[in-house]
């Protein structure tokens, strides 16, 4: 063994460890106390030895420890990761089986929402159902607000529930409330819920009005968007009537962004649209949902409107812009090349275009051609003066009141005789 005192008397800057002595032996360091002094010499170099074989060996031994303690962190992680998956494919699973997501729709809301085990999703699917909610329900809402899964139901769920019933919304109207507005469930029931309610209900005065509202359409800012915009409409003299029917049918377009609901009415009166009719509203719905495209009118040129007479149609008829292309031009075929109408004749009437193909327009103008062949209509009776009567009107005026001559005729209406089988 070498042994080596720490420290020297002969210049040398004193080392000390404690007073210790420092013996290498075999790769192992040991140490003991040691006093007094020894002549630098070989002392100083052993010394410089052996601080530095003992440092490199703490080092050793602190790099060892640091690499061992790497080492477990990453089976941690990988074992953290592989129960993170395991645990994902679970719940993906879970979202498909329980709460009827497709697999891409489940994947997705496991972005927005996360939980351990199936225990609270479970005590909240519960309680929708036993409120009336059917798998279509909840699909959607999960869909829409996954994190509905994870809420509390004491304090967040179950008091938007019981106001909802407190206001006679059936079983039937509690699902379509909140499938078509599951971040009503994210909302708070005094600050948003409530008010929204109560504005509503002093604009319709009827709780089911107001409820049908809500199963119509998503509420928005009330204080920025409805209040103001039932307010402008009431400032230009719509009839309260007109308001609240508007309100009703097209909620979505009534609680719109209002700077964009003032470009619409500003646009609508620039046409001049009379605010004293209902027209007024039904072209603001129109503007909003589409403004009159290039393409729409292009659309009408072909069949011989002007830009003139369709802006004109579009006045006589705000939804004849609400149609899709498809529906106009099967109509517009029809009349025009199948019933020989005049295009002057259809912007004149525009609501036919709006009337279902199979249903309404087929078997009215067949009655029309039958009779017109018969000599029973003038030829001067447009086929859109038929198509704008009730269904009961037409079947006496124009049916049954020829049934005696023509036995068939009841038969071509219901589409169960075809035209050719009558003869002239």
């Amino acid at each position: 063994m070498v042994e080596v005192e720490v420290g020297c008397v002969r210049g040398c800057k004193r080392e000390v460890f404690n007073d210790m002595w420092v013996a290498i032996n075999a790769g192992t360091v040991t140490a003991q106390t040691r006093s007094g002094d020894v002549e630098a010499g070989l002392a100083c170099v052993a010394i410089g030895f052996a601080r530095g074989l003992l440092n490199g060996m703490v080092g050793y031994s602190v790099m060892a420890e640091r690499k061992e303690r790497e080492k477990q962190r990453s089976v941690w992680r990988r074992e953290r990761k592989w129960e993170e998956k395991e645990r994902g494919l679970s719940n993906v699973s879970y979202l498909i089986n329980s709460c009827g997501l497709s697999p891409q729709s489940a994947i997705l809301a496991l972005q927005r929402v996360h939980f351990e085990n199936p225990e609270k999703p479970d005590s909240v699917l519960n309680l929708l159902k036993e409120n009336g909610f059917t798998k279509t329900h909840i699909s959607k809402l999960v869909r829409l607000c996954p994190p509905l899964l994870v809420s509390d139901i004491e304090k967040t769920l179950l008091p938007k529930i019981e106001f909802f019933r407190s206001k006679g919304a059936s079983s039937s109207d509690l699902p379509m409330i909140l499938s078509t507005n599951p971040l009503l469930l994210a909302r708070s029931l005094n600050n948003y819920i409530i008010p929204s309610y109560d504005f509503l209900k002093s604009l319709l005065l009827v709780d089911q009005k107001v409820l049908t509202t809500f199963k119509r359409s998503s509420l928005v800012d009330i204080a920025n968007n409805i209040v103001p915009n039932i307010s402008l409409l009431r400032q230009l003299g719509v009839p309260h009537s007109v308001i609240c029917s508007f309100v009703m049918n097209n909620p979505r377009i009534a609680f719109n962004k209002h700077t964009r609901f003032v470009e619409a009415v500003n646009k609508v009166k620039e046409m001049g649209f009379d605010p004293m009719k209902t027209a007024f509203v039904i072209a603001i719905h129109a503007v909003i949902k589409q403004p009159i495209p290039e393409s729409k009118l292009e659309l009408y040129k072909r069949w011989g409107w002007s830009k003139d007479i369709a802006l004109l149609a579009f006045k006589r008829e705000p939804h004849c812009m609400l149609l899709s292309e498809e529906k106009i031009t099967k109509a517009m075929d029809f009349f025009v090349n199948k019933m020989g109408c005049s295009a002057a004749d259809i912007a004149r009437y525009p609501l036919v275009l709006s009337f279902s193909l199979e249903k309404r327009i087929i078997p009215r103008c067949s009655v029309f051609q039958i009779l017109l062949a018969k000599g029973f209509l003038k030829n001067d009776l447009s086929p859109s003066t038929l198509l704008k009567y009730s269904e009961r009107y037409f079947l006496e005026k124009f049916v049954i009141k020829f049934q005696d001559d023509i036995p068939q005729l009841l038969d071509v209406y219901w589409g169960k005789t075809n035209l050719l089988e009558i003869g002239s």
